[in-house]
This record gives C-alpha cells, sequence and structure tokens, in this order.
C-alpha cells in the first residue's frame, strides 16, 4: 500500500508498460499504400503525470497498434506558437516546457530518425506565399513527445513538429487541408492539445481526486455532441457558442490544433467518434482520428 513514507516512483506506470505492453510495438506492420491514407488526429496529450496514468498510457498505445506504424508524423502541438510557421528540427534535444514535476522527466529522451525527407515534403505542400521557416536548435516538445513516448515507445519513425502560427480556425484548417496529401504517404498528422485546459481553475480536490468541475465537463460535452454531428461551424464558433468559457480555455491553444485535424481530413464534415475519453486532473482527454 502506497504512503506517505513509501511514495510512488514517478513515471511507474511507463516502467510497467515498457517491461509488458511496449514490446507489440517492434513488431507493429508498418504502412504500406495497400493501407490507403493514414487517419489524422487530435489528442489530448497529457504532461509527465501522464507517465504514472495506466489507463491513460493503455488507451494511447492501444489506439496506437490499431493503425500500421506511419511513415513519419507531423504534429502540431500547443506548446509552440509561433509564426510564421515553423518546422522543428530532428537533431535538436527535446523540450521540457514544464515545471514541478520529478526531475525523472527532464532527463528523458526520445530520439527519432532523421527526418529530412518529411521536412522536404512538407516544404512541398506549403503554398509559395507562405513562408515556412526551420528552427534548427528547436526540438519536440512535451506536447510532442510525452505522448509519442507512448505511442510509438522505440521512438523508430521520424517525427518533426510544426509550430502553431495562428489561432484562426479557417487559417489553422487550410493547414491542415495543405497536409491532408501526406496522409496518403504513411504520415501521421497530429494536431496536439487537450479538450478542456482550465489550469488556472482548477483546486487540489481536481488535482487529487479528479473531480471534474462543471466549466470542463459541460465544454468537452459540447464539442464532443458537435464533432459527432460534424458541425465545424459550431466548433469554429466555440468562444460564443461553447459553455465553460472562458474558463475551460483561458488561453486557446490547447483547443484550436483540432482544426489543423479537421483540415486534413477527407471531409471535416463527416461525424466524428471520440477514440479516449474522460478526464485527468478533471480536464477532458476527448482524443479522436478523422479519415
Amino acid at each position: 500500500m502506497t504512503s506517505i513514507m513509501n511514495p510512488p516512483v514517478a513515471g511507474g506506470a511507463f516502467d510497467a508498460f515498457m517491461a509488458d505492453a511496449a514490446p507489440a510495438s517492434r513488431t507493429q506492420r508498418t504502412w504500406t499504400p495497400d493501407d490507403g491514407p493514414m487517419p489524422a488526429l487530435y489528442i489530448s496529450h497529457g504532461a509527465p503525470p501522464l507517465f504514472d496514468d495506466a489507463q491513460w498510457i493503455d488507451e494511447l498505445f492501444t489506439w496506437s497498434q490499431t493503425m500500421p506504424k506511419p511513415t513519419a508524423i507531423l504534429i502540431v502541438s500547443a506548446h509552440w506558437e509561433e509564426a510564421p510557421l515553423t518546422l522543428s528540427a530532428s537533431s535538436a534535444p527535446l523540450v521540457y516546457d514544464f515545471g514541478g514535476f520529478d526531475r525523472r522527466y527532464f532527463s528523458m529522451q526520445y530520439r527519432t530518425p532523421d527526418a529530412g525527407d518529411l521536412a522536404t515534403r512538407v516544404a512541398s505542400v506549403i503554398p509559395a506565399g507562405e513562408n515556412l521557416h526551420q528552427h534548427r536548435s528547436r526540438g519536440l516538445d512535451h506536447g510532442a513527445w510525452v505522448p509519442l513516448k507512448v505511442m510509438y515507445p522505440y521512438a523508430d519513425v521520424p517525427v518533426l513538429q510544426l509550430s502553431l502560427p495562428t489561432h484562426e480556425p479557417d487559417k489553422l484548417m487550410e493547414i491542415g487541408r495543405r497536409l491532408k496529401e501526406l496522409r496518403a504517404e504513411g504520415v501521421l498528422v497530429i494536431g496536439s492539445g487537450f479538450m478542456t485546459h482550465g489550469l488556472p481553475f482548477l483546486s487540489r480536490e481536481n488535482f487529487f481526486t479528479n473531480t471534474v468541475p462543471t466549466w470542463s465537463r459541460d465544454f468537452d460535452q459540447w464539442a464532443g455532441e458537435a464533432l459527432g454531428r460534424g458541425d465545424v461551424a459550431a466548433l469554429a464558433d466555440y468562444r460564443s457558442r461553447a459553455p465553460g468559457m472562458p474558463y475551460a480555455h483561458p488561453t486557446v491553444e490547447h483547443f484550436t490544433p483540432l482544426f489543423v485535424t479537421l483540415g486534413a481530413a477527407e471531409n471535416p464534415e463527416v461525424p466524428v467518434t471520440t477514440t479516449v475519453s474522460g478526464f485527468q486532473f478533471g480536464l477532458a482527454k476527448r482524443s479522436f482520428a478523422v479519415a
């Protein structure tokens, strides 16, 4: 029994996962053209506490195993807001953009293969009038490497991160539309955020018992229903239509990556089925795929 004198080991759930479930990733079938386009995902990405959440680890890993292993991954994270549009560098060190957690999490690594070919392809689908920069000293931030360390634990897929240059839904959907053709080459396109992210409004009770605030539950239910009927217009007007605002998103960078994902869909208005649901610390983990 865990006690104050015998606290749980930081990342203990992740260690158990690496010993028991992760080896299945080594034999995961790699994407081929016969599979058709890879899906595009929106994931609620968590932070280091993900590595202590056995259920969430299982949900993300099991999800990854239902797909062929991608040829590469392009991920847009809430934690890199930068314009103009910018690509990370696959050889750069990770960004530990969090604080207050066990020091173990500041030494974790996720060294992925060279992603030069992916960088070239991304540049080729961005319009000539849109400046695409490459930040050669910036690696993956925790909105990218934390969930990917669970989904593809052996870092055996090339990964690049694309910055979030705006929060305007129509412009983000246009970026997604440009990236859509990469899916037909086995590239997994991911928008990474958190379906609710009202950190300033959480209490100790939320953190210790996962009590869900009304604003978080209401926003999550509204978003799930809008996604379930393919109502892109309502989602784009979330500031005015969504209950729980602005508490669910006092800043909006954890919601807006969703529009990159929807833009990369073959048809953004096709109803979406949630893959991961529930709450951590009272925040909604809702995550989904589009075809």
